[in-house]
């Protein structure tokens, strides 16, 4: 893999990186949500407090992210069922 040094600014502080070069993308794109979500925040609560703010914006996206683990795990288990009833049916055939 390719390795590339960026930087990226987060909450006004910039954060030198080295990333493979294909996740560039993602990681500017994760930068500019945690931005967006950070100035949503600081409009919405009127809070100044840096570290309050990316603390809202770190469990909203934990939170997100364990919805999607968990929404993972339900079709997983269903495809393991719908495997399962279709093997059942095979079988009586």
């Amino acid at each position: 893999m390719q390795q590339l040094k960026i930087k990226v600014t987060v909450a006004n502080r910039v954060y030198p990186l080295t990333i493979n070069r294909k996740d560039e993308e993602g990681v500017r794109k994760a930068v500019k949500t945690i931005e967006d979500r950070l100035k949503l925040y600081e409009a919405k609560f009127e809070a100044r407090d840096t570290q309050d703010l990316l603390s809202m914006c770190l469990l909203e996206m934990a939170v997100k992210v364990l919805g999607d683990e968990q929404k993972i795990k339900v079709n997983s288990s269903l495809e393991d069922q719908l495997l399962a009833i279709e093997s059942i049916i095979d079988s009586h055939l």
